[in-house]
């Protein structure tokens, strides 16, 4: 229990280029996990995190690393044990990717994760991404601090970036801390807790040096000392009480309010710093040890058992093993199974059953990761993150040490959907054992990465989030298999849906001698709209409205089936249907001749019957676009995106007199887009795209897909 105690298991989060990586390399360095900081880019040997050649050749993290530090706090006598941190308090971090075509990496860290740090550069605020991990926060019901980056750079601005945090993401975000200077004259920061000055000295700003606060700014720490006492006296009676009545509020009771806030996800405490310039970056680390919750603090999570009940499982070592494999990698010597353990001790040697597959398999290997590195450890208990190496199982597996508790399953990961995708083959023909192989591993190694083989063509495809998604799989598929790709032009995932109510009353004979198949059924389908979903990627709801047992209760499964199989190809152009509302309310049955089968086959035709009726649409995928440029440029920006039917939702300049271009536009329309605004640009522009929902094609654009479809179908046949 001490040690969970003196636990946290974190993760680094934010937009592309925001810092991450970066931040993750000062933070090993302080804990003196590394001995020599690396930058993303530039010489030497890249960041620590970022193992992979194709990260560091790019400068961007494409999968999320795992590591383990030690932090034993800072106070005024320097890098010694503060006031309010466990003694070597450990930390677990996982360092995420910042491009949207990643994001399942994320999603699957937060999933497993206590807490977290929302990193935000100081000049762009909060950028798109930053609304997406903020989402996936909120979804898994992480606590987090928020960090303000490149406090150093020109334009740099932390009260532009607190007014987004409020306004973009709706957070109760409060100062910890004042700047002490701006932009290049940045040179440390102002606790508003202590009020004391702290600057950062030495090569690597190693040396904490703690002096009074700066002339200038002993007014305004006192007046945002005195907001922050009264943001944060809510989350305790008794401070709150001390604060009304004109009592002194200790340093302890804001200390205790602001963790109490941070935890209960009603507070977002913001930190201020230059992981780059090295400043700052012990300070969140104390806020991590002070504020953000041990496996023993942090909500409890909980598992479902076969009849949808939830389970809570404990922090608690000796009670029975329960944990989750949420990433893994397939290696030269076996699969590196990424695992949390949520309740109970694993030890080296222990077999342990899947719950999914109900198979056992024996723990003959565990190690702590640190990056691409491992050391080699015997045992691990609740509350740690740590990695199987050999165990055979897919993302998202629950293993249990107990027989009676193979029935459990940990709640899932969330996976979007993929929005594109494109042909693969290979020159050589020798090379397809190869491709085969290589699919095969990305498959398993990423939810959101799908490979299957078109009826039609016969050609292999595969799908993903987008462009750079599948471009990363097909140059590790040449680097790490030898393999001479040939990839087709992508292609859209269209979508198709229903615009109107109809009604649908079918009744199924069928007559061989013998036994027949009878089955009958009657009501309406319409869209389904998004406050009628349950969960917001729901696509489909079957609604069972039958009363006085005109269809027996252990049919209504097979219409459920029935109606759900019409769902995978649409009657205008075989794309897969979404958001249909299905209601059930009348039927027949015969004694002999009903069954499963003439249930299903019943509610497949009168689901054809129905949608028919029911105004079919083509959908596309819209993107959001947003795009940072020089001023100069923003004409030609907005007139290219309006050519590729986009809607420009706005803009804005930021601290550094650049313009941001926010947008929506069709997925199809964006191909080559990254070389149109090079050249538009000389460079010197940027640009993020991520989905954001379906919406109806245009008539024109939409029948001129149908038409391509039905060509392709028939040459295929």
């Amino acid at each position: 229990m001490k040690l969970m105690a003196k636990t946290r298991n974190i993760g680094i989060s934010a937009h592309i280029d925001s810092g991450k990586t970066t931040l993750t390399e000062r933070i090993l360095y302080y804990c003196g996990r590394i001995h020599k900081i690396e930058e993303v880019r530039g010489g030497g040997d890249g960041a620590t995190m970022d193992h992979m050649d194709l990260e560091r050749e790019k400068g961007i993290t494409i999968t999320s690393a795992a590591t383990t530090v030690t932090w034993t706090g800072i106070n005024e006598e320097g890098i010694t044990h503060a006031s309010g941190i466990d003694k070597e308090c450990r930390i677990n971090i996982i360092d995420t990717p910042g491009h949207v075509d990643f994001t399942v990496e994320v999603e699957r860290s937060l999933r497993v994760l206590d807490g977290a740090i929302l990193v935000l550069c100081s000049v762009a605020g909060v950028q798109s991404q930053s609304i997406t991990v903020d989402r996936q926060m909120r979804r898994y019901r992480v606590p987090r601090l928020a960090f303000f980056n490149k406090m150093d750079r020109m334009g740099a601005s932390v009260w532009k970036g607190l007014t987004a945090l409020r306004d973009k993401l709706g957070h109760n975000a409060v100062l910890m801390q004042l700047p002490i200077g701006a932009e290049e004259n940045f040179q440390g920061v102002v606790d508003l807790i202590y009020r004391k000055a702290y600057y950062f000295d030495g090569e690597n700003g190693e040396f904490v040096r703690i002096e009074n606060i700066p002339a200038n700014l002993i007014d305004q720490t006192e007046e945002y000392r005195a907001k922050l006492i009264d943001a944060v006296s809510e989350f305790d009676d008794s401070v709150m009480e001390k604060y009304l009545e004109g009592k002194e509020v200790t340093i302890d009771d804001l200390h205790l309010c602001v963790k109490k806030g941070c935890q209960s996800l009603k507070l977002t405490p913001v930190f201020l710093g230059s992981a780059f310039k090295n400043k700052a970056v012990q300070l969140l680390l104390n806020g991590v040890a002070r504020y953000l919750p041990s496996p023993l603090e942090a909500e409890k999570p909980t598992a479902k058992d076969e009849h949808n009940n939830k389970i809570t499982l404990e922090p608690d070592k000796d009670k029975p093993l329960v944990c989750m494999a949420f990433k893994i990698t397939d290696e030269q010597f076996g699969q590196l199974t990424y695992t949390r353990i949520y309740q109970g001790t694993l030890n080296k040697g222990d077999t342990i059953h899947n719950t999914r597959t109900k198979k056992k398999v024996r723990v003959g290997r565990m190690v702590r990761m640190h990056a691409n590195d491992r050391a080699n450890i015997d045992e691990a208990h609740a509350g740690d993150i740590i990695a199987m190496i050999g165990v055979d199982c897919a993302s998202g597996d629950t293993f249990v040490g107990d027989d009676a508790l193979t029935n459990i399953a940990c709640e899932g990961i969330h996976v979007p959907d993929a929005v594109i995708e494109l042909s693969v083959s290979v020159k050589d023909k020798n090379d397809q054992a190869k491709l085969a192989k290589g699919l095969q591993r990305f498959t398993r190694e990423d939810p959101t990465f799908h490979v299957y083989t078109d009826e039609e063509s016969g050609e292999t495809r595969m799908a993903g989030m987008g462009e750079l998604h599948l471009e990363i799989y097909t140059e590790r598929l040449k680097r790490e298999y030898q393999c001479s790709v040939i990839v087709g032009a992508p292609q859209v995932n269209y979508r198709e849906t229903i615009r109107r109510e109809a009604s649908y009353d079918y009744v199924h004979k069928k007559q061989t001698g013998g036994a027949g198949q009878y089955a009958g059924v009657a009501g309406i389908i319409k869209p389904l709209t998004a406050e009628n979903k349950t969960t917001e990627d729901q696509i489909f709801r079957f609604n069972n409205e039958i009363r006085g047992g005109s269809i027996p209760g252990e049919f209504i499964g097979s219409c459920e089936k029935g109606f759900n199989d019409i769902m995978i190809k649409g009657p205008l152009a075989a794309f897969p249907l979404i958001n249909v509302d299905v209601y059930l309310r009348d039927g027949k049955y015969h004694d002999v001749d009903s069954s499963d089968i003439a249930f299903r086959t019943a509610a497949r035709q009168a689901m054809r019957q129905a949608i028919a009726k029911a105004d079919p649409c083509l959908l596309e995928p819209i993107m959001k676009v947003e795009v940072t440029t020089p001023d100069e440029f923003q004409g030609p920006i907005i007139g290219n995106l309006s050519s590729r039917r986009g809607m420009i939702q706005g803009s804005e300049t930021d601290a550094a007199g650049e313009v941001v271009i926010i947008a929506e536009v069709p997925l199809s329309e964006m191909f080559g887009y990254s070389s149109d605004i090079r050249s538009m640009t000389a460079g010197k522009a940027t640009y993020t795209m991520e989905f954001s929902r379906y919406m109806e094609c245009p008539l024109h654009i939409s029948e001129k897909v149908m038409a391509e479809r039905k060509e392709k179908l028939s040459k295929d046949e």
